[in-house]
């Protein structure tokens, strides 16, 4: 357990954090939010003692083991087994605990032929895996994770999700990923104008609190305002009378003790939508028999793959890294050639890419606006700002140079430049990486309404369920079409390394080295299991899936109410005032009221997934 009292800290001018407490009690797994640039890894130094901070204090109990996923990777053994195993503690029988290391290696998507390499051998993405194997064999008390899902695949972000689960200690946990976070989390702790707030329950039970605070906030704001005209006005009316003067004192004195409110600033957000161009064909797109490699005699990436994009599909596209997801997007765009088949785009298709590594092609030298008025068909500076401040560099922040901007910044320059020219096919390849989760939430309302298709790389599993109707997947060393939602594909098919990885949960060494279940009998238990599970899981997922939408429908209500309550606070309305307030208040408690419902059956569900598949383990274990 920590304890942080009235901590502050700035940078020059700019503050941090203005006398932040909270604690991080046994057993908590705390999600910590906030905006890029609100602090959220500075706490994290702050915490380490990596950093001073400017008053307060940081109690941190003795022999309590904090340990961190540092971006700065020193490996001090010869092998990736032995560096994953650098800080095991020992067993106090000398039991030999390696298993524990390999298991974790193979759940963050490392081979059991990796495991003798050398670390400085592996890709920057794999080493961050090591250094992340590592952190979490060490057994510390509190674990602060820093966007640990950056460099993993969506198998071994699945994998972490359940190792999370079922840490033993506490942890703070720092990642754009929503759905992850809520996963895996007791509390969240929320960052929020320079000042911090902690509670029991997920980022949505956060969020919809801050915002009901600032609403109260606001109204008590303006009656205060509307309180502080009028007494100024009767002083001002009944200053000279002296048959008056006792009541304008009174008057001057509750002034002095209101004191005043000021109005909160606006927050930023990334707020846009894509711009569309007109298309009348059925099928904007077709790959025929599509087979690539990058050499003749190298495996194919992507074999005989085919498939057709129409308008308003939601193709997400999924597997692990480096089996060619982006191969797949170059190839669609025009960037890369098939080896063999082909891809037929229709005549009138306006086409509009994202990649990651066209951060490449920003001009260091360009500002921001220069790289939005650089793909403008028209020039039209006024358009260029408008498309700025929709991507949030409003005013003289669109002078930027390219040169100083941060990674979140280039990637918010490049979705601009896709708004900028209007398209009806947008491919995206993992659009997310350096958004916060407010500007996440708003690209995938983007992608919603665009009334063309899309194509999305990305191992967000709330970004899968959000958006993709389709899926192309890389698994097992083939590629293909999956007609289907991203819940269909798990409950239909699964991921093939899960499967392995469950193989390999046997500590024994010669039991691991054979196989725990004959290919065959395996496919047709998995087949037997998504049956049993589909009936007994089925009924609670349709109602879970009912009071989302209960909880969405009233949350837009209250959306509508509060610009309602906008125009009578306006008019100065008070009898409408005092009616919506109270309505958008029972809304409020129906809401909190349908989120305890939903966390009991969320609670249930899982429980009785974990014990299905317990009993599937015992069945399976048992076939030789």
């Amino acid at each position: 357990m920590i304890t942080v009292s009235s901590l502050s800290k700035s940078y020059g001018s700019q503050v941090i954090f203005d006398r932040i407490s909270f604690t991080i009690g046994a057993g908590e797994r705390v999600g910590l939010v906030g905006r890029n640039g609100s602090g959220k890894t500075t706490l994290f130094r702050l915490i380490l003692g990596d950093e001073a901070h400017d008053g307060g204090t940081i109690t941190i109990p003795r022999h309590y083991k904090i340990r961190h996923l540092s971006q700065h990777i020193r490996f001090k053994n010869s092998t990736v087994l032995g560096e994953a195993s650098r800080e095991l503690p020992i067993h106090e029988d000398g039991i030999d605990q390696s298993y524990k290391s390999k298991k974790i290696l193979i759940g963050l998507g490392f081979s059991t032929d990796e495991f003798g390499r050398n670390p400085h051998e592996l890709s920057g993405g794999f080493q961050v895996r090591l250094n992340l194997a590592r952190v979490l064999l060490s057994e510390p008390n509190l674990l602060l994770l820093d966007e640990p899902t950056n460099y993993l695949d969506i198998v071994s972000i699945r994998w972490l999700t359940q190792t999370l689960r079922d840490w033993k200690g506490e942890f703070i946990l720092i990642t754009h990923d929503r759905e992850f976070m809520d996963n895996v989390t007791t509390h969240t702790m929320g960052i929020h104008r320079s000042k911090i707030r902690k509670i029991a329950g997920s980022t949505h039970k956060l969020y919809d609190q801050i915002l009901q605070d600032e609403e109260v906030y606001e109204q008590t704001r303006i009656n205060e305002e509307r309180k502080r005209k009028d007494a100024e006005g009767f002083i001002s009316r009944f200053r000279a009378q002296a048959n008056r003067a006792r009541a304008v004192q009174s008057r001057i004195k509750a002034i002095e003790k209101m004191g005043k409110l000021e109005k909160m600033p606006e927050a930023n957000n990334l707020d846009f939508q894509f711009s569309s161009a007109p298309f009348q064909g059925k099928w904007l797109l077709e790959a025929e028999n599509m087979s690539f490699s990058f050499q003749s005699d190298s495996p194919r990436l992507i074999k005989e793959l085919s498939f057709a994009i129409k308008k308003k599909d939601r193709i997400g596209v999924i597997g692990k890294n480096g089996k060619g997801k982006t191969t797949l997007l170059r190839l669609l765009a025009g960037n890369l050639m098939p080896v063999e088949g082909r891809v037929i785009v229709h005549k009138n298709v306006e086409l509009a890419y994202f990649g990651q590594s066209n951060i490449d092609l920003l001009d260091p030298a360009r500002t921001v606006e220069e790289e939005i008025l650089g793909v403008l068909q028209d020039y039209n500076k006024n358009a260029a700002r408008n498309i700025c401040g929709a991507m949030m560099f409003e005013g003289d922040n669109a002078m930027k140079k390219v040169a100083i901007l941060s990674g979140g910044e280039k990637s918010r320059v490049l979705l601009g430049k896709l708004l900028a020219r209007p398209s009806n096919l947008i491919l995206l390849d993992e659009p997310t990486n350096h958004l916060d989760m407010e500007s996440i939430d708003s690209l995938v309302e983007a992608i919603d309404n665009f009334p063309g298709a899309v194509v999305i790389v990305t191992h967000s599993e709330m970004i899968l369920n959000a958006v993709a109707k389709r899926l192309i997947v890389f698994d097992d060393g083939k590629t293909s079409v999956f007609q289907g939602t991203y819940r269909d594909f798990l409950e239909r098919v699964g991921w093939e390394d899960e499967d392995k990885n469950m193989a390999f949960e046997r500590t024994d060494e010669e039991e691991r080295e054979r196989p725990s279940i004959k290919k065959k009998e395996q496919k047709r238990l998995r087949a037997e299991y998504i049956q049993v599970r589909s009936k007994a899981l089925g009924p609670l997922e349709q109602k879970m899936a009912s009071v989302e939408r209960e909880i969405m429908d009233l949350e837009k209500k209250i959306g509508d109410y509060n610009q309602t309550l906008i125009r009578a606070t306006t008019l100065g309305d008070g009898k409408s005032i005092a009616s919506l307030s109270i309505t958008i208040h029972n809304m409020r408690k129906e809401i909190d009221q349908l989120f305890e419902e939903l966390d009991r059956f969320t609670k249930e569900h899982i429980a009785r997934s974990n014990d299905l598949e317990k009993k599937w383990g015992e069945i399976t274990s048992t076939i030789q």
